[in-house]
């Protein structure tokens, strides 16, 4: 396994105990510099925020698409994040994503149109209204 520069801007990797982390990859991150910190014993919400991301792209994305190579891989990830930040709806948010507030009330909807971008090679549709 080979980062080269993707390990430059990995401070460290918080990773549970699960028997699937082996020592090999303790130690091919260990010789990128890359430490690995380990959740605390019996502490399931402590990296809760990851595994709800992973789930996220998981049921969005990957279990829709046939990735060809790494660098496909990487650019669906990328048009993921985008959509997730900027135009996903987050419950928590009262419907409004994280790097964009929720649009004002629209109250006649003869003046706008519904218009479609895809996103992710078409997996994902975003929909906005236009004037």
């Amino acid at each position: 396994m080979d980062l080269d520069d993707a390990a430059t801007t990995v401070k460290f990797l918080i990773r549970d105990r699960g028997s699937n982390f082996t020592k090999a990859f303790d130690t091919v991150l260990a010789d990128a510099g890359i430490p690995t910190v380990l959740c605390n014993v019996r502490t399931p919400r402590m990296n809760a925020i990851t595994e709800r991301w992973i789930g996220s792209v998981r049921r969005e994305l990957l279990n829709r698409t046939l990735i060809w190579n790494h660098e496909h891989l990487r650019q669906i990830l990328r048009d993921y994040e985008f959509h997730h930040n900027t135009h996903r709806p987050h419950m928590g948010l009262s419907g409004a994503a994280p790097l964009k507030p929720l649009p004002p009330d629209i109250t006649d909807l003869d003046a706008f149109r519904v218009r479609r971008t895809r996103r992710a090679g078409g997996v994902i549709n975003e929909y906005r209204t236009v004037a």
